[in-house]
Order: structure tokens, then C-alpha cells, then sequence
């Protein structure tokens, strides 16, 4: 696969910073995590990037790398040093991803908890809340899932109908989760919940944190078309959770849901497409290999998909540059998202034309298994469901970037 592709030249500050990086990365970074770096990409085949990074985080490089790291403040490094990072900005966190790409090395995340859960609580935490939470997030003692969608209300997030309730001095929480990732890694889940169902929709939320594993709480797998089980629903009964873990106060949800859905992920900016670049190339091999890189339609097919990784690279570029001018991205964010979920569907679809009649056939083996482009195949479809889909990424594009009327609303019938 080819290698990094040219750095974007950003000033001589950033220029040492990214040397500096590059030589402390070299000297310190262990030869056995080698290779390992697309742990930080975007999850582009089912389930198996999640099974490497478990296995791996069993080898003991993997925990002197991580306290490493600790140790350097170089987990969690947007954060301000008060709180244990270094207070990088947007540019020195894409560099940053960029060296440890490059290099092949992991960045050790700490997923939800680093740029969801953490971002907000330094936003709206009390004092107390952020020497609490916050260095149990940068240890790894806290990992979070996320608790927003419900059965019934799709992307209405104000319809939240989990029910939060004033005990004492504890909040007890009834309600059912769904489409939750990494529900069976977490300890720890944040979650919106609906304290006062007498006021307008958005004014009666409150953000908690909720012990995941403690009394009350269950949760199951949804399997996916591929077989594999990413999303869990689930049940929470009576879950009771100190009133200091209401983040933002008592019915300010919305606020801080707000600042945990809107937090700014500009660092990611320039590698957000190396993830699909490995997995173009790997496409292309699989291409060779079955002889199809002759056909004229396949090789079409291909320079659209390379052309769209590409594109990926350049808006990345483009967002990068906005960050570095101290101009905060808009409505770019849907446009990113809308174009990356539809061109993974379509590459699932190419995977599929290449592989022939072989792609109709699941493989033998346990659990009714599918390969790795059968997976890219299925697993790609709800690309363009989760985190908004494609159709309110339009409405946001159209509305807020191109200034488009907006869609006419139904009414909500009348209440007796």
C-alpha cells in the first residue's frame, strides 16, 4: 500500500512540533506493536479491527506503550493540561495522528470517554465532577458507551422517554437503550434521561453518568446481516446513580448533549480517510489475484472508488486548513458523513462484483461466518443509518449550508 501521502505544509512551528514527534516516536515506540496504527482509523470490515486490538492489548508492549504514553500526556492530548492532556489544538492533534500512522504505532484512545464524555464534562462539570471523572477516563479505568437512542424515536433525540427520578440523593433510572456500541467493553455509560415530563421536550432532559455494570442494568446483542454483534440494546430498571454524576444539572441535558454531539473532532481531519485507503488497496489485491484487474468495468469501478478516497483526503485538507485559521467547521461535518457512508456502500457492492459468484457464498465454518467483503458488503448499509442518516445529513446540507427553505414539518396533533 502506498505510503502517507505528502505532508501539507503548516509553519515552521508545527513543523519542529511534527519533528520532534517523529524522532520521539522512533526512539521510544516498541518493534512489536509494528504495523498495528490502523486500530486508530475508521472501522471499515465488521468486527475485525476490535478483535485485533483485544488480543493485542493482552501482550505486555502493549501496556508499556500505554504508560508511555500516559506518562508523555500523550492520551488524551487535546484536553488542557490541568486536566492531564497538553492542550493540543486541532492541528497538532492531526499531526499527531498522521506520525503514529506513519509509523505504525497505536495511539492509545480512550474512545467515548476522550472526545464525547470528557470534552463535555470540562464544559459543564463542576470542579469536583472533573477531578473525579477525568483522570479515570485518561487511566482507561472508565470506559463509556453511549445511551441517546431509543426504540421509538429514530433521530428525535429530545423524544427521550428513560425516565430519571429524583430519590434523596440519587437519580433512579427506567428505561431501554438501543444501537449501543461497545456496550459490552464499557463499564460506565452516559446517558440522557427525562427528569421533568412537564416542560417542553428539550427543557426536561439531564445528562448521567451510570455505573454499567452495577444493579438494574442488562444488555444484549443485535446481530447484524454479516453475523457480527457491534450494537446492544439495553434495559435499564431502576438504576441508581448519585445525583453528583447529573452533569450540567438537573433538566440541562440537552445543553451538554449538545456539546458532547457538536464536539469538534478537527484532529482527525487529514487521516479520517487512511482507513479506507488500506482498504482500497486491499480490494485492489484481491482484484489481482482474481484476475480481474484486465476488466474494463472493474477497472472503472476502481479508479471511482480511488477517486473518492482521494477526494476524502482533500476535504480532510480543506477542514484542516479552516481549523488552522481558527474557523470553526459547519455543516462540513454532514458532508463528510454523507459522503463517506454512501461511498462505502457502493465499494460494497464493487468487493462484491469482484469477488463473483464466490461473494454469494457464506464460507464453511462455525456461526454461519462471511468473509471480508461480505462483511464490508452488509456491515456498510447501516453506514448510512447511525450518527444521522443520509437523508437528515440532505436536510442539513441543504438548510444550513446551501440556505434551502426548510422541509415542511408535520404538525404534532393537537393534545386534549
Amino acid at each position: 500500500m502506498p505510503e502517507l501521502s505528502a505532508e501539507l505544509d503548516l509553519g515552521p512551528e508545527v513543523a519542529q512540533f511534527r519533528a520532534e514527534l517523529r524522532e520521539w516516536i522512533a526512539a521510544e515506540a516498541p518493534e512489536a506493536l509494528s504495523g498495528l496504527a490502523d486500530w486508530n482509523m475508521p472501522l471499515t470490515a465488521g468486527g475485525r479491527r476490535g478483535a485485533e486490538l483485544i488480543k493485542a492489548q493482552a501482550d505486555p508492549a502493549y501496556a508499556a506503550w500505554e504508560a508511555k504514553l500516559a506518562e508523555n500526556r500523550l492520551i488524551c492530548p487535546h484536553w488542557p493540561e490541568e486536566f492531564g492532556g497538553q492542550g493540543m489544538d486541532a492541528v497538532r492533534i492531526a499531526v499527531l495522528n498522521e506520525e503514529f500512522y506513519r509509523a505504525g504505532v497505536p495511539r492509545v484512545a480512550r474512545g467515548m470517554g476522550e472526545w464525547l464524555v470528557g470534552p463535555s464534562i470540562i464544559v459543564h462539570g463542576t470542579q469536583e465532577q472533573k477531578a473525579h471523572f477525568l483522570p479515570r477516563i485518561i487511566s482507561g479505568e472508565d470506559s463509556y458507551c453511549q445511551g441517546f437512542s431509543e426504540p421509538d424515536h429514530g433521530s428525535d433525540l429530545a423524544a427521550v422517554e428513560t425516565r430519571g427520578v429524583v430519590d434523596g440523593d440519587e437519580i433512579v433510572i427506567s428505561g431501554q437503550k438501543v444501537w449501543t456500541s461497545g456496550a459490552s467493553r464499557a463499564n460506565m455509560m452516559f446517558l440522557l434521561c427525562r427528569t421533568d415530563p412537564d416542560v417542553d421536550k428539550h427543557a426536561g432532559l439531564s445528562y448521567v453518568l451510570i455505573d454499567f455494570t452495577g444493579p438494574g442494568v442488562q444488555y444484549r446483542p443485535i446481530k447484524q446481516m454479516s453475523g457480527a454483534a457491534e450494537f446492544f440494546e439495553d434495559f435499564l430498571d431502576g438504576v441508581r446513580a448519585p445525583l453528583f454524576n447529573v452533569i450540567g444539572g438537573l433538566n440541562n441535558g440537552w445543553k451538554v448533549a449538545m456539546t458532547t454531539l457538536g464536539h469538534e473532532r478537527g484532529g482527525r481531519a487529514t487521516v479520517a480517510h487512511l482507513g479506507y485507503e488500506r482498504e482500497f488497496w486491499d480490494l485492489v489485491e484481491t482484484a489481482r489475484k482474481r484476475g480481474k484487474t484486465t476488466d474494463p468495468l472493474i477497472r472503472q469501478r476502481l479508479a471511482w472508488a480511488y477517486t473518492q478516497v482521494e477526494l476524502m483526503r482533500f476535504s480532510g485538507l480543506r477542514t484542516l486548513a479552516q481549523v488552522a485559521a481558527g474557523k470553526p467547521p459547519g455543516p462540513e461535518a454532514s458532508v463528510a458523513k454523507l459522503f463517506w457512508s454512501e461511498y462505502h456502500k457502493l465499494l460494497g457492492e464493487i468487493a462484491i462484483g469482484i469477488e463473483g459468484t464466490d461473494g454469494l457464498l457464506r464460507p464453511d465454518g462455525d456461526d454461519y461466518p462471511v468473509s471480508n467483503w461480505q462483511s464490508v458488503f452488509l456491515s456498510s448499509r447501516a453506514g448510512t443509518i447511525y450518527s444521522g442518516t443520509s437523508e437528515i445529513q440532505r436536510n442539513i446540507i441543504g438548510e444550513r449550508a446551501l440556505g434551502l427553505p426548510k422541509e415542511p414539518r408535520a404538525k404534532e396533533p393537537r393534545r386534549s
